[in-house]
C-alpha cells in the first residue's frame, strides 16, 4: 500500500509541475527566457549594410543604432549579445527555425508579419522616403511614374514603390547594394528610410538627395515567436525602461546627429 502511495504522489508531483517547469517536461515548449539566461547570451537578427542602424565599420566592426539598442537590451537582461546578421528577405524563416532568439533590425510592424510572429512595443517610429540621385531631373514624386525603384527585398517600400506606379521595381539583399546601383544608373530612385535620405555621411557618399514628402511612417518593433511570450514581455520591460530613464532617446540622439560615422564601403531590412 505504502509503495502505491508514493508512487501516486509521483504522479501527481509531475502532472502539476510540468505546465510550470517548461523546460522539464517532455514534449514541453522549451521556456525562451529561461534558454537565453541559461546560454548566457542572446541573439538578435539584423542586417549587415543597413547604415547607420546596423553595418560594418573599416575596424570589420558590428555597429549602429540596432546594435546599440540591443546591446543595452542584453545588458539589461544580464546576458551578452550575440548579433546575427543575415539577408533581409529570410530573417523571419530564419527566426521561425529558430536560428536566433529575436529580429532587431529595424522591423516595421505589419499585418502580414503578425500573422507570423510578435512584435514587442515599438522602439521608434520612423517614415519611408524615395531618394534619387542629385543630379537626377526629377523634381517630384510624380516625375517616378513609369520609372525603375529599387528596394531591399522583403521590406514594406515594395508597397511603397507600387503606389508611386513605377514600371520596375528592383530588389536588392540590403541598402548598399540598392544605393549603389541608383548611383551608378542603374535605377531613377530608391525607397529607403527616413534617417537614410537625410544622412549626410550617405547623401556625400552615393551622390542622393530625398525627393519629396515622406510616403508612410511606421512602428518599428522587435519580432519574436508567437510561443516566446516570455522572453518577449521581458524585452517590453526593458524597452519601456529604457524609454523611462533616458537611454533610449540618447541613442535616437545619436542617429539624428549623424554620430554613426559610415565608411565608404561597407562589408541589412
Amino acid at each position: 500500500m505504502a509503495r502505491k502511495k508514493t508512487h501516486l504522489l509521483k504522479v501527481l508531483f509531475l502532472i502539476v509541475a510540468c505546465p510550470v517547469v517548461f523546460s522539464g517536461c517532455p514534449g514541453g515548449e522549451p521556456d525562451a527566457l529561461e534558454q537565453v539566461r541559461k546560454a548566457g547570451e542572446i541573439r538578435f537578427a539584423m542586417g549587415p549594410a543597413f547604415p547607420p542602424f546596423s553595418f560594418y565599420n573599416n575596424k570589420n566592426e558590428l555597429v549602429g543604432f540596432d546594435v546599440d539598442v540591443a546591446r543595452e537590451v542584453a545588458k539589461r537582461l544580464g546576458v551578452k549579445l550575440k548579433p546575427v546578421t543575415v539577408t533581409w528577405s529570410g530573417i523571419i524563416d530564419g527566426l521561425l527555425a529558430g536560428q536566433y532568439d529575436g529580429i532587431l533590425g529595424s522591423m516595421a510592424i505589419t499585418e502580414e508579419r503578425e500573422k507570423l510572429v510578435d512584435f514587442s512595443l515599438p522602439y521608434y517610429y520612423s517614415k519611408s522616403r524615395l531618394v534619387v540621385r542629385k543630379d537626377a531631373p526629377y523634381q517630384s514624386l510624380s516625375d517616378l511614374e513609369g520609372k525603375i525603384i529599387g528596394v531591399v527585398e522583403g521590406t514594406t517600400y515594395v508597397e511603397d514603390a507600387e503606389t508611386l506606379k513605377a514600371r520596375e521595381i528592383r530588389l536588392f539583399g540590403d541598402e548598399q547594394e540598392s544605393l549603389l546601383a541608383l548611383q551608378v544608373g542603374e535605377l531613377d530612385g530608391v525607397i529607403t528610410d527616413m534617417v537614410v535620405a537625410v544622412n549626410p555621411e550617405l547623401i556625400a557618399l552615393y551622390q542622393i538627395r530625398p525627393l519629396g514628402p515622406s510616403l508612410r511612417s511606421e512602428a518599428i518593433a522587435v519580432a519574436f515567436r508567437k510561443q516566446d511570450k516570455s522572453l518577449r514581455k521581458k524585452v517590453n520591460k526593458i524597452l519601456q525602461s529604457m524609454m523611462d530613464d533616458g537611454a533610449l532617446n540618447e541613442l535616437i540622439k545619436k542617429v539624428a546627429t549623424g554620430a554613426y560615422n559610415v565608411p565608404p564601403t561597407g562589408t541589412p531590412s
